[in-house]
């Protein structure tokens, strides 16, 4: 009990900034709120708070050592056929499963069965896993993996566009973002770092990491291509954020469907890790209790979590977008840049990769260094968002020069900063973004421009908070590189001004 308390209390210091903002906000004549909206969006930050703390809890409890146990039990089998066949199910079914995925699906309403897009995602994401695992076994540079298939996805965002289906590239980076949610994260890493502590050699620290970046890839050029052969037209419907009446009804409601789905999305992890179990894994009753015990945790954390964002967080951010939007511009990119920097804070994932990247690194990247560059980045990332929404131009001119960046740093920097800096884009753009970011980009468009640009415009948010950790995790590591050469040339120069010393006392 006192880990969890410890937890809860994290996760109180994490959502506190963004719930003082919406407060300060409401008491100004800018944001015109109701009693119930408030009540409403008090509920949901309680309930964050305890979610935050009862996901954290399972995630080190359950899922991270289903993931680690998992990975070195099948790499002890010697068998790649089936290493790449099991994480090829792991991966779609996860996927087709997350939460933040059918999120993203039931907003972009096509003609064809939304079924498809899901199940193409899926493919997608089993498709790069099995991909990053033989990056792991036969030692590849991930750096240049990375970059073959990005230009490969530049080629086809062209081919996109020339088709006229260029409305449907700003969901096809979210895609990416999506994917990797907050149950899918914690699992796939610690999969990594099992396979890599197995299979690897010295550079096992760098190659544990990589996995959600390469699953991050998946997802877009799967809908890229879905799209190019595909002539049916996107459409899009504002959703209701409006906040009912009846506030229980509301929770009950919504809690109701996200138990179900949450259900879904941790009984294909657990019941593939069954199977692994019963197969080869052979683990004791201790430890099995401990992982069905945090499960439990990870699964109620989940839901809670959740149910507080979908029915507290989703109108309220879509009511402060309508509200900036009304305003000065420059406020609209200023709140922006705040409000991306404190809701990195607040999502769970964040917090897990943090915890994974200082015990793999040994104190090389510590948390504190990764939760500075990943609130700038994503905080710079909001920010231009906003901007794009109010000159209205494409997501195209951010992604290609962005991703060209990043590719660039890769080739200067340690390979852990890139793998690392890779894997936080798709950690970063979890539920908060999708359930608090997005409505209010969405509400800031729809006053600007109106319901018809939401598509082209308000979209693209998940993508470029994905893509801003990138440059920031990497520069963070090229700042190391220079701080490092400048304490080297220091050293020297001391032990030459040394020398030289010891000369002059001789003569």
């Amino acid at each position: 009990m006192k880990e969890l308390r410890g937890k809860i209390r994290e996760s109180l210091v994490s959502a506190l900034p963004v719930t003082v903002i919406v407060y300060l906000l409401s008491a100004t004549p800018l944001l015109d709120v109701s009693i119930g909206e408030l009540i409403t969006f008090t509920i949901g930050a309680v309930l964050l708070v305890l979610g935050i703390g009862l996901f954290s809890m399972g995630a080190d409890l359950a899922m991270t050592p289903m993931g680690a146990h998992v990975g070195a039990g099948l790499s002890r089998q010697r068998k790649l056929w089936l290493l790449c066949g099991i994480c090829f199910l792991l991966g779609m079914l996860i996927t087709i499963a997350e939460p933040d995925l059918q999120v993203l699906a039931n907003q972009v309403r096509t003609v064809m069965n939304g079924t498809v897009l899901i199940a193409c995602v899926g493919v997608g994401v089993g498709a790069f896993l099995i991909l990053a695992i033989l990056k792991i076994v036969f030692r590849m540079s991930l750096s240049h993996i990375l970059m073959l298939f990005y230009m490969l996805l530049f080629g086809l965002a062209l081919v996109l566009v020339v088709n006229g289906n260029g409305a449907l590239l700003p969901v096809a980076f979210d895609s990416g973002g999506v994917t990797t949610g907050p149950i899918t994260v914690p699992f796939i890493m610690a999969l990594g770092v099992g396979i890599a502590n197995i299979l690897g050699d010295r550079r096992s620290r760098e190659n544990s990491f990589g996995l959600v970046s390469l699953c991050s890839v998946g997802p877009v050029l799967a809908v890229m291509v879905l799209g190019i052969f595909s002539r049916n037209e996107l459409s899009y419907t504002v959703p209701d954020y409006s906040v009912s009446a009846d506030i229980a009804g509301a929770f009950l409601h919504t809690a109701a469907h996200t138990c179900r789905e949450v259900a879904t999305a941790l009984g294909l992890i657990v019941g593939m890790f069954l199977i692994c179990q019963i197969v080869f894994l052979k683990l004791s009753r201790r430890i099995l209790k401990r992982i069905a015990v945090g499960v439990a945790f990870t699964y109620a954390g989940l839901v809670i979590f959740l149910t507080g964002v979908n029915v507290g967080f989703m109108p309220i951010g879509y009511k402060i977008g309508c509200a900036l939007g009304q305003g000065n511009p420059g406020m609209l990119v200023g709140f922006g840049l705040v409000i991306g920097i404190l809701v990195v804070l607040a999502e769970p994932a964040i917090h897990v990769l943090n915890a994974q990247v200082e015990d793999v690194t040994g104190g090389l990247v510590n948390r504190r260094a990764m939760m500075v560059g990943l609130c700038i980045g994503v905080g710079t990332a909001l920010a231009l968002s906003m901007l794009r929404i109010v000159f209205d131009f494409s997501l195209i001119y951010y992604v290609v020069p962005g991703y060209f960046i990043a590719l660039m740093l890769s080739l200067v920097v340690p390979p852990v900063y890139t793998a690392i800096a890779f894997d936080s884009g798709g950690v970063a753009s979890g539920p908060m973004t999708s359930g608090f970011l997005l409505p209010l980009a969405i509400g800031a468009c729809v006053t600007i421009h109106g319901p018809d640009a939401v598509l082209r415009d308000a979209f693209g948010v998940v993508a470029l908070v994905a893509m801003a950790p990138l440059i920031a995790i990497q520069l963070l590591g090229f700042r190391g590189i220079v701080a490092e050469k400048l304490s080297e040339r220091r050293a020297m120069r001391r032990i030459l001004d040394a020398d030289d010393q010891q000369i002059i006392n001789f003569l």
